[in-house]
């Protein structure tokens, strides 16, 4: 995609200079947080009323919050391919959730360029500290963190292996890092389940996302000297599924804290609860980095890989984690892909900034890329943000089109055209298009095809012209409708 291409790389590039320059030859350093399954309602700078999190909502007022920011896809690992790669999933390597069936499906390969790999090229420490889930061991073990350009990794390589909150390993680098917790008999009762750790404890000892917490901080701190790039991809408030299977409560949490004496069901507070656990955390990072004088030397970003799930037992009418859209994680409505994202760089972002620009997951490289100065692929789905970041709004170049694909319960497929027309087309190629402003429908309750037949034939045409064929995701039709009309698991 050009999207005035040329332009955009000269302005990002003085930028970059000019960034470099004033910080008296220190490069910035990029934390990226990624939440998982949390809503777009989910935190109080977006509207929530019940959950508390007073420390992303500060990050917010001190930082710059986007109101139509997407994931790469409504699910885990092809949203989170979209983000390392900069591509879409029409082009990225993985393009939907091949879990345990076919792990090489959903595993990064040598060829791929990474965000970390092109800010290791650039002189940077990179780390992915908590869930990967594009490469495992076995043969999809080229696509593990560590030979995608994350000099550190630890947390878990399987994502299914990362539903488990007290599992008895995680990674570190390529090799497993016993814990003391226990995994219940029976709950990974197969081979397969059983080599990548799936299941729920017996004997619950050690939490997780307080040991990734705990891992991120310490490696913050070895780095101050240095320029680094964090990927600190934490698996809260993912449900834990085979424990929702079993035991009807897949929200796993040590405590309730403040929500133990509310009127709620324990799956309701423990998803609360692993909310603002996971915000308290974040506040920890932020004093951390003010204490090491990295303030102003840090850009930090916080989102969610796609929209909130139904998957844990709790009861998401109470919470509305979706806010004002509709869907919720698998759908292809703006509440299973637009995200919460918050970006803060004290001295750089005016506080309390609040964006319309879309933009989307695709855009992290080439936006790292304009902060750092390092060198962008050629090929990419994305565009810097960095003039918004800095209030030049002037010199920011703009999407004519995002798409995204999802391979579940056959082929589906959603395009969003000059920022406010979104078709989707779901279950089969020749299904019917529905057409949405989401502009002035914020929750995509009318369908405008009928009316707007321009655009549905320009829909219609980057369906096929905005992706390239994958050998290791072909084309699946299914029957019409399925995916995307809701938010149940699939």
């Amino acid at each position: 995609m050009k999207h005035n291409r040329v332009t955009s790389r000269i302005a990002a590039v003085l930028l970059s200079l000019t960034l470099i320059a004033s910080a008296a030859d220190r490069k910035p350093n990029i934390i990226f947080i990624l939440a998982d399954d949390l809503g777009y309602g989910d935190l109080g700078c977006y509207g929530q009323k019940l959950i508390q999190t007073p420390h992303l909502d500060r990050m917010a007022a001190e930082g710059m919050r986007f109101t139509q920011f997407y994931a790469g896809s409504t699910v885990c690992a092809p949203s989170r391919s979209v983000l390392m790669t900069g591509l879409h999933t029409g082009h990225t390597r993985v393009r939907g959730n091949a879990g345990n069936v076919n792990p090489l499906a959903q595993s990064l390969r040598p060829g791929d360029v990474t965000v970390a790999r092109v800010l290791k090229d650039a002189g940077y420490a990179t780390a992915l500290i908590g869930k990967w889930g594009l490469g495992d061991e076995g043969e999809a073990a080229v696509g593990l963190p560590t030979r995608q350009g994350f000099d550190y990794f630890f947390g878990y390589a399987n994502q299914h292996h990362a539903h488990n909150y007290y599992p008895d390993f995680l990674m570190r680098g390529e090799e497993q890092v016993k814990l003391r917790n226990k995994v219940a008999a029976g709950s990974a009762d197969n081979p397969v389940a059983k080599r990548f750790g799936v299941g729920y404890a017996s004997e619950k000892v050690e939490y997780s996302h307080d040991l990734i917490a705990a891992e991120g901080l310490k490696w913050v701190e070895q780095q101050k000297d240095k320029p680094f790039f964090l990927y600190f991809a934490l698996t809260t408030p993912h449900a834990n599924n085979e424990a929702n299977r079993d035991l009807k409560n897949g929200q796993e949490v040590p405590d309730f804290g403040i929500y133990a004496e509310k009127d709620w069901s324990p799956q309701n507070k423990g998803q609360a609860a692993m909310i603002s656990r996971m915000d308290r955390d974040i506040g920890r990072l932020f004093e951390l980095l003010k204490r090491l004088k990295l303030d102003e030397h840090t850009l930090v970003f916080f989102s969610s890989d796609n929209g909130p799930h139904n998957e844990g037992g709790h009861t998401p009418e109470l919470f509305q984690p979706s806010g004002p859209l509709r869907g919720m994680k698998r759908s292809l409505t703006d509440g299973g892909i637009r995200v919460p994202f918050l970006a803060r760089w004290q001295g750089k972002i005016k506080p309390g900034g609040i964006s319309p620009h879309v933009g989307w997951f695709a855009d992290l490289l080439v936006t790292a890329c304009a902060v750092t100065g390092a060198k962008a692929p050629e090929q990419t789905d994305g565009l810097s943000f960095l003039p918004t970041l800095l209030g030049l709004p002037e010199q920011q170049a703009q999407h004519q089109h995002l798409y995204w694909e999802f391979h579940e319960r056959g082929f589906n497929q959603a395009v969003l055209m000059d920022v406010r027309w979104k078709a989707i087309r779901l279950g089969r190629t020749d299904a019917q298009v529905v057409l949405y402003d989401v502009t002035g429908d914020l929750g995509e309750t009318k369908n405008l095809a009928e009316e707007k037949p321009a655009l549905v034939a320009r829909a219609k045409e980057l369906f096929v012209s905005a992706r390239t064929e994958s050998s290791d995701w072909p084309i699946k039709e299914g029957a019409p409708g399925g995916a995307g009309k809701g938010g149940k698991k699939q």
